[in-house]
């Protein structure tokens, strides 16, 4: 089914993405090179090497790839989470994160075609930030934006520390010992992506206390954020190498997951 090898593409585009934010916070942990940097450094890293432009092709493919299987997800229903508002949520919040990933992808599609407004310039989570809050209730709904951040963050948090993601993974071809990697793997980066993802909303709902759209950051600011605090290079690193493992998980569920399309 073309949906499911979209589905498997898209995972594994997002996977390379978040794998690469870590590998370059590692690097800069370490202090050999790297930097920190978000979802759009990431694109710019890619488009910088051999080959570049190809494998931004391949990334935006993936990505759409993945927007359409979240759209699916929240329309169709192939997971049965049903019309309760437990349902509901669950399926806004995969809308979401397709329209989130959507603007990713676009963003990978114009970098491959050379257009520089595919690059991270400026601060996007500012710049959103700050057309909210010009808007009539714009504190409320940038507030709003900040809790949904950080509800999301402590669900993947719970997500790993639940292990509830294994029962969507077949992961029956792999030995004992490998299944056991790759599920510790696997909740080492959803809890990784919880935090950062947590500390995003937190900051957006300082802008929004603040009334100072100059306030949130994005996932780069969260990083950086890390490096900034007592024992800072560690911090960065143990979250830096949660990433990677981020990424690695999605590459487990861009191979094992069980994906229903109807």
């Amino acid at each position: 089914m073309w949906v499911e090898k979209l589905a498997r593409f898209g995972y594994a585009a997002k996977g390379v993405v978040y794998a690469i934010v870590g590998v370059l916070a590692v690097m800069a942990a370490f202090s050999v090179g790297g930097k920190t940097t978000d979802t759009k450094g990431a694109l710019e890293t890619i488009a910088g090497q051999p080959f570049g432009k190809f494998l931004l092709v391949l990334v935006a493919i993936g990505l759409f790839g993945y927007v359409i299987w979240r759209f699916v997800e929240a329309i169709k229903d192939p997971d049965n989470k049903g019309t309760d508002a437990k349902g509901i949520i669950a399926r806004i919040g995969y809308f979401g994160s397709g329209l989130i990933y959507a603007g990713l992808a676009f963003n990978a599609a114009l970098l491959a075609m050379g257009s520089s407004k595919g690059g991270s310039n400026g601060d996007s989570t500012q710049d959103w930030t700050a057309k909210l809050l010009e808007q009539p209730f714009g504190r409320w709904l940038v507030g709003v934006a900040g809790a949904i951040a950080i509800g999301v963050g402590f669900y993947l948090i719970y997500k790993g520390y639940s292990v509830k993601f294994r029962k969507k993974l077949n992961l029956s071809e792999l030995s004992s010992e490998q299944e056991k990697w790759a599920v510790r793997i696997s909740r080492f980066g959803l809890a990784a992506k919880g935090l950062v993802v947590s500390m995003v909303g937190f900051f957006i709902l300082q802008a929004a206390y603040q009334y100072d759209p100059s306030k949130a950051r994005g996932l780069d600011g969260a990083l950086q954020t890390l490096a900034q605090q007592p024992f800072g290079k560690l911090l960065l690193g143990i979250v830096a190498l949660g990433l990677v493992a981020y990424g690695i998980y999605m590459w487990v569920e861009a191979r094992y997951r069980r994906i229903k399309t109807t």
